[in-house]
């Protein structure tokens, strides 16, 4: 069961606004440059995969990137992995990112609605040229590492771009983090510094952090220095738990007067963040993401798929555990003003974010498909209580967007609105199919597959497919493939999460479908698809029905092995004071077999409590499945409510 394609578009954007958009001046730049022309988004990104030097060069060129580009463009195109791509290149993505220090602002923060705070341009480059010199004094060298345990704060981009001028290697987790979770990640990584905070802020509450910090130093001796800032207290802090523990403006000297930042003039692909999978399943793979990669891929995402210019309002919600705080943070190289926020989305009953907006003079709003879908659910119609005026784009990821959230976004939040539903991960820390400023939103697709990603949907002998599920790919190299694994030396576990299943072809894992229009729709993850009868079915095709009814607030689906088949089993969470009865459970099942097929009914229906989610917010299918066979969830610290998985274990009603 497909979702049923529309031939008429919700949005299209006007003649002004395609004529005005950066991609059109783009296509301008293109047909000077290579005596090439489009008229169209798919000849446009024909071009960028079939010619994909030209395509990139462009790119660096349209998005001014400050550093040498050198003479060769790419280097075996025809291997993957293996491609090498700018191998003469030296550039340093900090100093793009801070390549203006003019009275502009940089970067707005809101912790919830306790803390407001501006920095300029100009502020901005003396606080990480004083952080960058006070590193370099450490000892931090070009290849370290350096890690942040933040909230989503100036100061953890001020630590980012500080370590990245040096040529050292960022990474980072949000403090929502157990101790373990950190040790899991960090510890693998040898971090020489550790940046902190004294606590953070969620849903009115302060949270203390300090006690923690204490224990993950303990247990890692590669950490020279603490470094602590402060956030929700004020002075006068104790630090003698924490082993070379010192605050910030005593490690900065804020006295201190440093003009310039020496920026390590470095290869193309020299380690810039690692970043980790979600790790329900094991211990987190420690992914590294190459600077030039990252800077050339996000500048396109941006610039071209965005329109994101100068002076623009760009926002995600996010946090530091999640790959699109790395993206957003790129906006300051396209000359954007990043909007930080952190805490909960849901103060003030969900409309905090849509106040952040307003009183911004936000242009681009990034969210999850679960905040859209949430909101939803409360009948929240920002339209009729805040002026969006400004807002011209609204991001959606970190799971599938369905549907009747495009419905609801174009009724209740803004009708004249580049919604783009885009979708990639944390292994390209990035996009595979996103957004078009020029093209049409149909209902519940994705607008386009990213220019210079040969995306494409193929079924199981690796056929390309249109109009039918499959499995989502990129057959041509890309530049911002990771460098690799961290302690992987030989590749093996990094050709093995992507090229086992179609050798020379990257396999994302996501279970999808390409339409008529280029489009894309994600069903959910290829591992999380139930196979009842032999029949595949995306996740995402159940939660879209059982989601439509207002007594439901979530739900989850696995598959149960059961009498040699798998059986469909489904959980709810109803709103507060609902039990789930044999009616309710009936209008479920008919709802869901009315708008799917009856392979799609679940066998079982079952109340719970709580579903058990990620740090980033995202469900957890595997590690529920696992529960209800029995199994043991190998990496528990991966989760933000952990105690969720209580409500799935010993079922007796699954014993039937």
């Amino acid at each position: 069961m497909s979702y049923p394609v529309s031939n008429s578009p919700m949005w299209q954007p006007s003649a002004d606004r395609i004529a005005a958009s950066n991609l059109t001046a783009f296509m301008q730049q293109v047909a000077m440059r290579w005596k090439r022309s489009f008229d169209t988004y798919a000849g446009l990104h024909q071009w960028s995969v079939e010619h994909p030097e030209e395509f990139w060069v462009s790119v660096w060129e349209f998005g001014e990137v400050r550093g040498e580009m050198g003479k060769t463009v790419l280097v075996d195109g025809d291997r993957m992995p293996g491609a090498k791509w700018f191998p003469e290149a030296r550039l340093n993505f900090a100093q793009n990112l801070l390549r203006s220090r003019d009275d502009g602002t940089a970067l707005t923060f809101w912790g919830e609605d306790k803390l407001i705070r501006r920095m300029g341009r100009g502020d901005l480059y003396r606080r990480v040229a004083r952080l960058a010199a006070s590193m370099r004094e450490d000892g931090v060298q070009v290849g370290d590492v350096v890690a942040a345990y933040m909230p989503n704060m100036p100061e953890t981009l001020i630590t980012m771009m500080a370590a990245a001028s040096i040529g050292a290697i960022f990474t980072s987790a949000s403090p929502d983090f157990g101790v373990q979770g950190v040790l899991d990640r960090f510890g693998q990584v040898e971090p020489k510094l550790l940046f902190t905070v004294d606590g953070y802020y969620y849903n009115g509450k302060t949270i203390e952090l300090l006690d923690k910090v204490a224990e993950i130093v303990d247990k890692l001796p590669s950490v020279k220095r603490t470094v602590v800032a402060r956030y929700v207290h004020g002075e006068g802090h104790d630090l003698a738990k924490i082993r070379n523990g010192t605050m910030l403006r005593a490690y900065v000297d804020e006295n201190r007067i440093v003009t310039e930042i020496q920026f390590e003039q470095l290869p193309f692909d020299h380690p810039l963040y690692i970043m980790y999978s979600s790790g329900t399943t094991g211990v987190p793979k420690c992914i590294v993401h190459g600077a030039g990669g990252a800077l050339l891929q996000h500048i396109k995402e941006h610039k071209l798929q965005g329109d994101v210019k100068p002076g623009d309002k760009l926002f995600y919600f996010t946090t530091c555990g999640w790959m699109m705080w790395n993206w957003l943070a790129t906006g300051l190289a396209s000359g954007a003003t990043l909007m930080l926020y952190d805490g909960s989305p849901f103060i003030g009953r969900g409309s905090v974010l849509f106040d952040y907006a307003v009183a911004e003079g936000m242009t681009h709003f990034g969210t999850s498909a679960k905040f859209i879908d949430a909101i939803a659910k409360i009948e929240f119609k920002p339209n009729l209580t805040h002026d969006l005026r400004r807002l011209r784009a609204i991001f959606s990821t970190g799971s599938p967007l369905v549907p009747e959230g495009f419905d609801y976004v174009y009724a209740h939040i803004k009708s004249d609105v580049q919604l783009a539903s885009i979708s990639g991960g944390t292994d390209i820390i990035s996009c595979f199919v996103g957004g078009n400023p020029i093209g049409p939103v149909y209902r519940g697709e994705i607008q386009a597959a990213g220019l210079g990603m040969a995306t494409d949907v193929v079924d199981e002998a690796g056929r390309p497919v249109v109009g039918a599920k499959g499995e989502l790919v990129c057959t041509r190299p890309f530049p911002v493939m990771p460098i690799g694994f961290w302690n992987d030396a030989d590749g093996a576990r990094y050709r093995a999460a992507y090229f086992e299943r179609f050798p020379g072809i990257w396999c994302h894992g996501d279970f999808a479908e390409r339409t008529v229009h280029d489009g894309f729709i994600i069903y959910g993850r290829s591992d999380a698809t139930l196979n009842p009868g032999g029949v595949r079915i995306g996740t995402a095709e159940i939660y879209r029905q059982v989601e439509k009814l207002p007594e439901v607030v979530e739900s989850i689906v696995v598959g149960q092995d059961w009498e040699k088949d798998v059986r469909v089993v489904l959980f709810v969470k109803l709103k507060e004071g609902l039990t789930l009865d044999d009616g309710l459970a009936k209008r479920i099942k008919d709802t869901i077999k009315d708008n799917t097929t009856p392979r799609h009914v679940p066998a079982k229906v079952l109340q719970v409590a709580d579903i058990p989610r990620t740090k980033s917010g995202k469900i957890v299918e595997l590690a529920v499945r696992n529960v209800v066979h029995g199994e043991a969830v190998k990496n528990m610290e991966a989760l933000a409510n952990p105690e969720a998985l209580e409500f799935f274990r010993d079922r007796a009603e699954l014993q039937s």
